[in-house]
């Protein structure tokens, strides 16, 4: 009789399982919780301390780290040498293992957990017999998910001896194990303050794959730290599936209304930075004004906003060749409206970073980690260095400006006026040029810059940005500081009567 080692916390098909094992005639044996449900089932199950002739002790934290549990479970079947030993000490080969782990990360999760009540929520017993079952795969099948009961059931019914099928639930086991001990460090690095321990594991769950990268001859996948989290939790109402391009645009446009939050934003992306952002009153209005910034870019992009779409504003969005687009909500019409583009991704709800988040960047043989820069627009620490004071609704404007220009790829300029962007340089080699680039780009959309304020993500490292400014008509600069020619800077905002603010923080983006 083949013998089933169960000990879950997460019951879910549990019940089912078991009893279909019965029915094959599996002997089955069990722990505490796990074996009190399966009783109160009318399932036969015999208790670990009837094998281990040893009780449970220490409210439970030891009941399965035992020879006769480790030994039945990592015996070759392969090695007379392991049968011999199993006989010699009265150890019964143990054939499945189904294990799921106690829910560390949930509790640490929960607010307001005390220190003892998740420490108690680290499994031992539980890793362990999954890496001891794992190891012997060869002659042990071993569950972590329930998802995969099925699978199992299915392979028992059909007497297949699955080796394939056993590799490939070992390796969903180190990969959990691996995950659950990466979750267990983080908690104790977070519970000394530390951002940067010495290691930082990062578990990753596939979560999809791609029908290719960046490029038609590269194959990807999406992987996310949890599911249902970030922009996995984000619900598909219509459309294809989201392509790799389509991800990081996603993200760009994301990040683009994130320091918007609780105001009425509109963010049009392409290429992960935006060709226009606005607020206004309502969402029609700030789509409007974000796709007045650049109509030609906006052409094939994703668009995000911080407030539901409407009948109304689906209609407008609908004339526009649009990839994707994501809202907190979308009104019964506008899902029918934008449906009937078959191919545009519609994306519900609110994807979130944790708290903890930090902010990763991929080079050749490592990661670069730091923590998220803060985008609120807070005022607390601007300076006004100029002899011109700007005026309230220049400084309105350059709060726009600033929270706008830290989601364009550096070097970046913003022109803005009214909520809204009217020009956007991106990406420069020199500051100067983005300069130019975002008063090109105004004009050609046929925008006046003359009254217009610009932003800039780092300091101007030479007056010519000034300059280009000035040309232009703008009227209030808001930038960091920081450049060894401050001061000749500043001379030329004096020089040309423009307003002038230094922030005290850079917001590169690369």
């Amino acid at each position: 009789m083949p013998t089933a080692l169960l000990s879950v916390s997460d019951k879910t098909g549990l019940i089912d399982f078991a009893s279909a094992l019965a029915k094959l005639g599996w002997d089955l044996m069990s722990t505490g919780g796990t074996a009190k449900a399966l009783r109160t089932a009318v399932v036969n199950v015999r208790d670990v301390s009837d094998v281990t002739h040893f009780p449970e002790m220490l409210d439970g934290r030891v009941k399965t780290l035992h020879p006769a549990i480790h030994g039945g479970l990592l015996a070759r079947r392969d090695s007379a040498e392991h049968i011999k030993a199993l006989a010699e000490h009265g150890i019964a080969p143990i054939d499945l293992v189904a294990v799921n782990l106690y829910p560390f990360e949930a509790t640490a999760s929960r607010g307001g957990a005390k220190p003892e009540e998740v420490i108690e929520q680290i499994d031992i017993g539980g890793p362990s017999m999954l890496r001891s079952a794992a190891k012997n795969f060869a002659s042990v099948t071993v569950i972590v998910d329930p998802a995969d009961y099925g699978r199992v059931l299915a392979s028992l019914e059909a007497k297949d001896d699955d080796l394939d099928l056993r590799r490939v639930l070992a390796e969903k086991v180190f990969e959990r194990t691996a995950a659950y001990d990466a979750a267990i460090a983080h908690w104790f690095a977070r519970e000394r303050s530390e951002t940067f321990p010495d290691s930082i594991s990062i578990p990753l769950e596939r979560e999809s794959t791609l029908r290719y990268g960046e490029n038609p001859g590269q194959r990807a996948a999406f992987y996310v730290e949890h599911h249902n989290d970030g922009i996995a939790g984000l619900e598909k109402k219509g459309g294809k599936e989201l392509s790799f391009n389509n991800l990081l645009d996603l993200e760009g446009a994301l990040f683009a209304t994130d320091p918007f939050q609780g105001e009425t934003c509109c963010a049009i992306v392409k290429h992960t930075t935006p060709c226009g952002l606005a607020t206004g009153p309502n969402a029609l209005d700030a789509y409007k004004k974000a796709l007045e910034c650049d109509p030609v870019s906006a052409f094939g992009s994703v668009i995000s906003f911080t407030v539901p779409v409407d009948d109304e504003t689906a209609e407008a969005i609908s004339s526009l060749f649009v990839e994707c687009i994501v809202a907190p909500k979308f009104s019964d019409g506008a899902l029918e409206i934008l449906g009937r583009k078959k191919n545009l991704r519609v994306l519900e709800g609110q994807a979130r970073w944790r708290d903890e988040a930090l902010d990763y960047k991929r080079v050749r043989g490592g990661f670069l980690a730091q923590e998220r820069i803060a985008r609120d627009g807070a005022k607390e620490d601007w300076r006004v260095v100029t002899k011109r004071q700007p005026t309230d609704a220049e400084l309105t404007d350059l709060r726009f400006a600033w929270r706008a220009v830290g989601s364009v790829k550096s070097n970046a300029i913003v022109l803005a006026r009214d909520g809204a962007t009217i020009g956007i340089g991106a990406g420069q080699m020199s500051r100067v040029d983005a300069a130019f680039l975002s008063v090109h780009k105004a004009r050609l959309a046929g925008h006046d810059t003359s009254g217009s304020v610009m932003g800039s993500d780092a300091f101007f490292p030479f007056r010519d940005g000034v300059e280009q400014a000035a040309e232009a008509g703008v009227s209030a600069i808001v930038q960091p500081g920081g450049s060894v020619r401050d001061e000749e800077v500043i001379r030329a905002g004096n020089e040309f009567n423009i307003a002038m603010i230094f922030t005290g923080m850079r917001q590169f983006r690369h």
